[in-house]
């Protein structure tokens, strides 16, 4: 749990940074992969990410223009990443001007529940993390590379001078 704004904004930087690394792996062909016919496509699932920032965030009192919860997912991964990056800039900028560290123990209605700000900050960065994970499978399914963002990807051992490590 966070405890101050400053750790949330650097875990937030790091995170999305990572976020943004394998969003720029996708390609435009690659958004209608899915596992079966009743999930997300992968550009469902980046999209979702990045509409959950303001979806959330909104909850606690900051303030998102144009933001639309039931937005159709874009057909360009370049619309994905732009929407994500403003949103997040969005959120930061709010956080930094009208936040402090006392805000992060004020509680908020999120999904018919109280949670503290700093819970909602939390679940955020993980809901990024765990969407992140299912994109991932679905870039090998479409066969495009997937980025070493906690450690090695398959690829990248070879940079190394390693073999990757057993299945």
């Amino acid at each position: 749990m966070f405890s101050s704004i400053a750790s949330f904004l650097e875990t937030w930087k790091r995170e999305s940074e990572l976020t943004l690394e394998i969003f720029k792996a996708l390609t435009d062909d690659s958004l209608d992969q899915r596992v079966t016919k009743e999930d997300r496509t992968l550009g469902r699932l980046a999209w979702h990410i990045a509409i959950t920032i303001p979806e959330m965030m909104s909850k606690t009192g900051l303030v998102f223009e144009g933001f639309l919860e039931d937005a159709p997912v874009p057909s360009s991964v370049k619309d994905i990443i732009n929407y994500y990056e403003n949103a997040s800039e969005s959120m930061k900028m709010g956080i930094i001007h009208q936040w402090n560290d006392q805000t992060l123990l004020e509680d908020r209605n999120m999904y018919g529940e109280s949670w503290t700000i700093a819970m909602i900050l939390n679940v955020l960065v993980n809901h990024q993390i765990h969407h992140r994970g299912q994109i991932t499978v679905l870039m090998r399914q479409a066969g495009l590379k997937v980025p070493g963002i906690y450690g090695p990807a398959r690829e990248d051992w070879s940079k190394f001078g390693m073999e990757p490590p057993l299945i």
